[in-house]
């Protein structure tokens, strides 16, 4: 998993509330267990026309959100079900960090498990983030410092401190485990050597 320390990027508005999973990822996109390749159906619904083509005034549609690495984002972003596809399209794309006052529990936590920040602040500051990213100006966010700033004013959202080792060490659960990986290779030979039968019959 990419580490997450610094980001400053272009940030796309999508000012809407209670955008559920099936709208971030829609459900004839799930049948893959691959993380890469969902970028392109990322807000399919919404994004293209029934022909396929792009909807010319979605906002991922245009320059220069394109490129953007941040969401500035409504309340209550990932509600619905709880697939983990959604923060796998997103990450896809090149969304590496999303701006909302809420977050539904399961998405929230799926987003840390993917090398997401979601960040969590007062609506009038993302009010104030949405028009920042309406007008096309780069947000930056300071994982370590644990700020976001328009470049004028500086706003400070709250993170757990073992998230933010995972994010800031591109620690995921596999990660995590292999961080333990010399004690347990020390406990596997020492039961070898007390216990031999239990390894050779796993």
């Amino acid at each position: 998993m990419k580490p997450f320390t610094k980001l400053k990027a272009v940030a796309a508005p999508l000012p809407l509330i209670n955008v559920d999973t099936d709208m971030i990822i829609p459900k004839q996109f799930l049948t893959t267990i691959e993380r890469t390749g969902l970028g392109k159906n990322l807000f399919n619904d919404i994004r293209y026309q029934e022909d396929g083509q792009d909807k010319p005034d979605f906002v991922l549609n245009r320059a220069p959100y394109r490129a953007a690495e941040i969401l500035v984002t409504g309340e209550n972003f990932g509600c619905g079900s709880s697939r983990e596809h959604a923060p796998w399209a997103l990450l896809d794309f090149g969304i590496r960090c999303i701006i909302a006052a809420s977050f539904a529990d399961i998405f929230y936590n799926n987003c840390f498990k993917n090398g997401i920040l979601p960040v969590v602040l007062p609506q009038a500051e993302v009010d104030t983030l949405m028009k920042t990213a309406a007008a096309e100006q780069m947000i930056e966010v300071d994982l370590a410092a644990q700020s976001v700033s328009d470049g004028t004013r500086n706003f400070s959202f709250e993170i757990g401190e073992f998230r933010k080792h995972c994010l800031m060490n591109g620690l995921d659960d596999i990660g995590l485990t292999l961080e333990k990986e010399k004690a347990i290779t020390a406990h596997e030979q020492s039961l070898m050597a007390d216990q031999p039968w239990v390894l050779k019959s796993a």
